[in-house]
């Protein structure tokens, strides 16, 4: 199904116009201060588990494991040889892929973009993370960019297959309180996307697919300045 597809299947069954959207996840949320936590009621920090079907289907996939790592190799394998086996251009392509690669995971490091969220738990994002799961025990959520704003779906509870079936809205979150980024304005192909909040606070979600829907609709919007 084509992005307008799914945007329309999604519109009907949310009944929100949807400009972009893209299933993500969310990394571990670190454990917050005592203080923090019971001011928030004590919510939960982890998804639900999975159900007995999809514990069925993770025993089965073990004894696929082997090959899988297999694969592995032979694909790293493969790309050392045509590594080697490369034309100068093809090298020079190459070794700037590599610099850009480095590039991007010391920006990464720099700005702490290889945390959860920005770590102030006091800022709106921090006090939003708490309530992650409170509002979905499912370990996804479908980020939907709005002309008003930015909304969340997921099922209730954790599901193992069926997420679009039984999926509804958790959270919203209006255009003057957080704003989707891409943190490198498509300079690199990554699955990370920031909400950002307009106190200056941050969450990061990763996207299923680099260069999402939600990365090319970013790379669309306006630059702030402008």
């Amino acid at each position: 199904m084509t992005s307008r597809g799914k945007h329309r299947e999604t519109t009907q069954r949310l009944d929100v116009p949807v400009e972009a959207g893209e299933w993500c996840t969310i990394g571990k949320i670190p454990q917050p201060p005592a203080d923090v936590l019971q001011a928030a009621g004590n919510p939960r920090l982890r998804p639900g588990r999975l159900r007995p079907l999809g514990m069925a289907g993770a025993v089965l996939a073990v004894p696929f494991m082997p090959l899988l790592m297999l694969l592995t190799l032979l694909s790293n394998a493969e790309g050392a040889i045509k590594r080697s086996l490369a034309t100068k251009d093809e090298k020079e392509r190459l070794r700037g892929k590599d610099d850009d690669d480095r590039r991007r995971d010391a920006i990464i490091a720099e700005q702490g973009l290889d945390r959860v969220f920005d770590g102030n738990w006091h800022g709106d994002a921090g006090q939003f993370l708490l309530r992650w799961y409170s509002h979905s025990t499912h370990h996804q959520r479908l980020v939907l960019a709005t002309q008003d704003g930015i909304v969340l779906a997921a099922p209730p509870q954790r599901v193992t297959v069926g997420r679009e079936k039984h999926m509804q809205i958790v959270a919203r979150l209006p255009a003057a309180e957080a704003t989707l980024v891409d943190p490198f304005s498509g300079e690199f192909e990554t699955r990370m996307v920031l909400i950002r909040f307009r106190d200056g606070s941050w969450l990061r979600v990763e996207t299923e697919e680099p260069r999402s829907d939600l990365h090319t609709y970013l790379l669309r919007q306006p630059l702030p300045d402008s």
